[in-house]
């Protein structure tokens, strides 16, 4: 006896296949490591990894497990999926619903770890292992979901780009003109009857007119109306083709049967729409390259050509065939090529356009010039040290696009609303049909009005109201020296309630001096030999204090053996056999080593802001050497930055492993309203969720490794630029320069964008609340309804363009 069927029975598993490139392995042990990881995974049917060829092949069952599952169970072992990412340019899309249904089609190709489809830019960014997709591949997928693509190339200029859109948007425009052309006689005709001029169009001759705008000049609408509908979705084009369509359909049938259909032609409305929509689409279009602005001003940046030095001489070659180690010739007034370290000449550079820095910067041998920055009076050698993709301009671009790319939070819950609104707006217009025909109106007016239901209906501003505000405020942010990583960075900035200071690099130079060194026995030089050597092999900035001043004061450094690093605290290190000690007053203690001889001498230097570094001896029993007190001096602006958050109501907390005195100093300098110090750099992100568990807003502010797990714990990271790799790669907003009045300007450019992204989505729910129940009470002809619905999506976009007129508070008169 068969059982009976269950419907609730488990879904019938659908294997697929990948092969992922991996990174980091170093012996057999480590396959066969990653390959007991993905064979414990719920859904993997076989995993086999080859450490000679560093590749994972894996067979699963794709309705419970997605390649990025894959991928995140390999990082989990120890190891890394090295990812690349391909940028398409989609043309066709005309709505959310479209942005929606390319960015499921991409993510469903086999391998695709995520993808974002920007609507504003019409850009789509796909996150992929490295080499192990091919590019056809996801443009062959965009062209099935019913759209056109084009792959970027990531480091190419705009210029290519640049033409094919100026192409595309002629070719718009003459559709444009051709349409209005044909439609102007059937408009006039309509303006003729209202003043009561008689003057009528033969039928065929309005059919001849209304055809090629219907299935020409709109047939782009039924292009995608039709891609949509084989995807089982609805988009605006759908909203478009079927209106437009009744319309042509009614006034052809009345052309043939006027004894039937009563005569009535509506060629002018179906006719008029199009031409409207296409002339907002065109309009939406050009206000839309204004948004990417500040990128392709970026992109403008990078110069041609580089003229390098081969055996001697000066020759001039593309700036993509310039490698690390080429030295490149710089003239007055040219842009650097390439990123590098000047060898020879002095010179001010121009870094506005990527710093925000206003004024020219100094720079002479051995300072770091950023390609794309303009070099001023001097002629210069620089030394190549990066190129292409991991030049600082590229990076800037690149993470800028991916900022603008991402999506906002209040983004997904539009997408869910967009997904539903054509099936919904589908469904009104039908009900306007049939209650208008219920209440005894003729066939005709309910046709007409369920169509400018059809017409007026705008999901195109609801998509566009996000993320074209983004992509504006990105480009103004990064335009000032803020880059800020993705959206929700952005979104969430003007929310904070309190800013959190690392104190060293970040209110302070970051380059730390000598004040004065005191030795026990009264020999200080001695005492600079073994702090010097000592601290050859430490990275901090107190200890390269003390290294150069002990070169400064020409003595000679001993090799140093047995260094550790002690966070938070100072250092071990043997020098000439003996056990040294240095570091804070904490680490004295932890080694049982007594201060107190010191400590009258020490109190005083803290109590003026210094910070004390003691040097102790552990040979044959703990011995204080002496002390060495260090001064960092007061960033200019860090005043000026900190009154600047006060006024806006923010709290502001340094939070520093330097002692308490001299935190304190510093904290009432800058009138900081709360300081906490003696802080070790595992215990700040601790720090960081008890200010949030009081319920406040964090953003943390730091440069350094040690700020790392502070910036990943608070709400916003906050890095400056000036610091290391590690702090920028964790932090959502990163500071181009070491200016602390930025973090107000990524807060101000916040809060400007959230009100516009505020501003638009409000105009466009409000927008479509009242315009299609006035046009299903049959208040709206079909082509104000056209009109209407063409400009709410220009209105929208010009709304995200005011954010140009942005400027720093500190900058305003």
């Amino acid at each position: 006896m068969l059982a009976p069927a269950n419907s609730s029975a488990a879904p019938v598993p659908e294997l697929s296949s990948a092969s992922l490139p991996v990174v980091g392995m170093s012996c057999a042990n480590c396959a066969a490591r990653i390959e007991k990881s993905l064979s414990c995974l719920p859904g993997v049917t076989k995993a086999s990894v080859n450490f000679a060829s560093e590749r994972a092949d894996v067979e699963f069952d794709s309705t419970s497990l997605s390649i990025a599952g894959i991928a995140e169970a390999i990082s989990d072992s120890g190891f890394a999926v090295p990812q690349e990412m391909v940028t398409l340019a989609i043309d066709g899309m005309s709505c959310a619903s479209c942005a929606g249904r390319v960015e499921k089609a991409l993510a469903g190709v086999p391998g695709v770890l995520s993808s974002l489809v920007n609507l504003s830019d019409e850009h789509a960014l796909v996150t992929v292992p490295t080499g192990a997709i091919e590019p056809s591949a996801l443009v062959t997928t965009v062209q099935q979901a019913g759209y056109s693509a084009e792959l970027i190339q990531q480091d190419g200029g705009p210029g290519a780009e640049d033409d094919a859109l100026a192409q595309r948007h002629l070719k718009d425009w003459n559709t444009f003109a051709a349409a209005a052309v044909l439609t102007l006689p059937l408009v006039l005709q309509m303006v003729w009857h209202l003043i009561g001029i008689g003057w009528v169009i033969p039928s065929f001759v309005q059919l001849a007119l209304a055809t090629p705008v219907q299935f020409w000049a709109g047939a782009r609408f039924y292009r995608a109306a039709w891609g949509a509908l084989r995807a089982g979705t609805g988009n605006m084009d759908l909203l478009v083709a079927l209106g437009t369509s009744a319309a042509f359909g009614l006034s052809l049938f009345n052309s043939f049967f006027p004894e039937i259909g009563g005569g009535d032609l509506y060629y002018e409305a179906s006719a008029a729409v199009i031409t409207l929509i296409l002339l907002g689409k065109w309009m939406e279009s050009r206000a839309k390259r204004g948004t990417t602005a500040a990128i392709r001003a970026l992109m403008r940046l990078r110069p041609d050509t580089a003229r390098v030095l081969r055996d001697g001489k000066e020759v001039e070659i593309p700036a993509g065939q310039v490698v690390a180690g080429d030295f490149v010739v710089v003239r007055p007034g040219e842009r650097f090529p390439v990123d590098g370290i000047i060898e020879d000449g002095a010179t001010h550079c121009d870094e506005s356009l990527i710093t925000g820095e206003s004024l020219p910067v100094a720079k002479a041998a051995g300072d770091a010039v950023t390609g794309g920055a303009i070099n001023g009076e001097g002629l210069i050698r620089v030394r190549t040290t990066t190129v292409g993709t991991e030049s600082v301009l590229s990076q800037i671009i690149k993470l800028v696009q991916g900022a603008q790319a991402s999506k906002a939070p209040v983004q997904r819950l539009v997408d869910k609303i967009a997904a539903v609104f054509v099936p919904i707006v589908v469904a009104i217009a039908a009900a306007t049909f049939i209650g208008w025909w219920i209440l005894g109106s003729d066939v005709t007016t309910a046709i007409i009005n369920a169509v400018a239901v059809l017409v007026i209906a705008c999901p195109c501003a609801l998509g566009l109201a996000t993320p074209t505000a983004i992509m504006v405020g990105t480009g103004m942010a990064a335009r000032f020296g803020v880059l800020i990583k993705d959206a929700e960075a952005l979104e969430l900035a003007h929310r904070v309630t309190t800013v959190v200071f690392d104190k060293t690099g970040t209110l302070t130079e970051g380059h730390p001096v000598v004040i004065e060194a005191i030795a026990m026995d009264g020999r200080e030089a001695e005492l600079l030999h073994f702090a010097g050597s000592a601290q050859q092999g430490s990275e901090h900035p107190l200890a390269r204090a003390a290294l150069d001043y002990a070169k400064e004061s020409g003595i000679e450094l001993s090799p140093v053996s047995a260094f550790t690093s002690r966070p938070g605290r100072g250092l071990n290190a043997t020098v000439l056999n003996r056990q040294l000690i240095i570091g804070n007053r904490r680490l004295m203690r932890d080694e049982g080593i007594a201060v107190e001889p010191l400590e009258g001498k020490a109190s005083s230097f803290e109590d003026r802001g210094f910070t004390v570094m003691w040097i102790a001896e552990k040979t044959t029993g703990p011995e204080l050497l002496g002390l060495i007190a260090v001064g960092d001096k007061l960033k200019e602006s860090a005043g000026e930055a900190l009154r600047a958050l006060r006024d806006t109501g923010i709290e502001t907390v340094m939070l520093t492993g330097d002692n308490q005195r001299t935190a304190a100093f510093i904290g009432g300098q800058l009138s900081i309203n709360r300081v906490t110090a003696e802080v070790l750099p595992e215990d700040k992100a601790a720090e960081i969720e008890r200010l949030r568990e009081e319920g406040d807003v964090i953003a943390m502010v730091g440069d350094g490794i040690n700020d790392a797990p502070a910036l990943a714990a608070a709400d916003i990271g906050v890095a400056m630029g000036t610091g290391t790799d590690v702090a920028m790669h964790t932090a959502g907003i990163t500071l181009m320069r070491g200016d602390p009045r930025l973090i107000a300007d990524a807060i101000g450019i916040s809060g400007a964008t959230h009100g516009k992204i505020q501003q638009n989505l409000f105009w466009a729910f409000v927008y479509n609340v009242i315009a299609i129940p006035l046009a299903a009470s049959g208040y709206l002809s079909p082509v104000v309804a056209g009109a209407a619905m063409a400009l709410s999506s220009v209105s929208v976009v010009s709304n995200s363009l005011l954010l140009r007129n942005w400027r720093p508070r500190r900058t305003q008169s």
